[in-house]
């Protein structure tokens, strides 16, 4: 029997499988693990795209794809020399008792060109890092208030820094510009 879904999907990088990308849906975040074929090869982690799922046998894969825009998501784990932006954004929060704080970065000229999030790290609770890597909790809400003030496509990172308490989701208004630039170089991302 075969079932067909067309929808909106945001593709992240399985952890599950090399050759397998995760597709999850920005309206119910429901996830759906797709092989890696000629369709989907080229997709990068945070695009986000109308795509229809064919299911045969039990097996998804993707039969027609359109990217709507070409975010890119990066995911560092053991982070070091995190920016002082994140590290006064986590201290502001904490300080209130929050576990979880924002801000607006500006460049020199004094042009918004970036938000940085702090999650507060669950000790033993739960790994809020996975869970974002893993889309168990969606970095959607955070893309789509962003989307509210300007239009993407942009450069997210979320970093797991190695001695810090907390996550950083820093999310780049311009894909390829200086910041997103800066960062990739800071934390050795590949450049897509």
């Amino acid at each position: 029997m075969q079932v067909t879904t067309n929808g909106t999907f945001r593709v992240l990088e399985s952890t599950r499988e090399e050759r397998e990308l995760l597709l999850l849906d920005v309206d119910s975040y429901d996830p759906t693990y797709v092989t890696v074929d000629a369709t989907v090869a080229d997709l990068k982690p945070g695009y986000t795209i109308e795509a229809t799922v064919e299911w045969e046998d039990g097996t998804p894969r993707v039969t027609d794809v359109s990217v709507l825009t070409e975010t890119l998501f990066e995911f560092v784990d053991g982070a070091t020399n995190i920016f002082e932006a994140a590290q006064d954004t986590w201290q502001e929060g904490e300080s209130m008792g929050e576990g979880m704080n924002s801000t607006v970065t500006y460049s020199t000229d004094n042009e918004p060109n970036g938000v940085v999030y702090t999650f507060a790290k669950q000790a033993g609770e739960r790994d809020i890092f996975s869970e974002f890597r893993d889309g168990i909790t969606p970095l959607e809400p955070l893309v789509e208030r962003l989307e509210q003030q300007t239009a993407p496509p942009y450069e997210v990172f979320v970093l797991n820094p190695e001695v810090e308490q907390f996550v950083i989701v820093y999310l780049c208004l311009d894909k390829g510009g200086m910041l997103a630039d800066t960062v990739r170089d800071t934390y050795d991302c590949p450049r897509r």
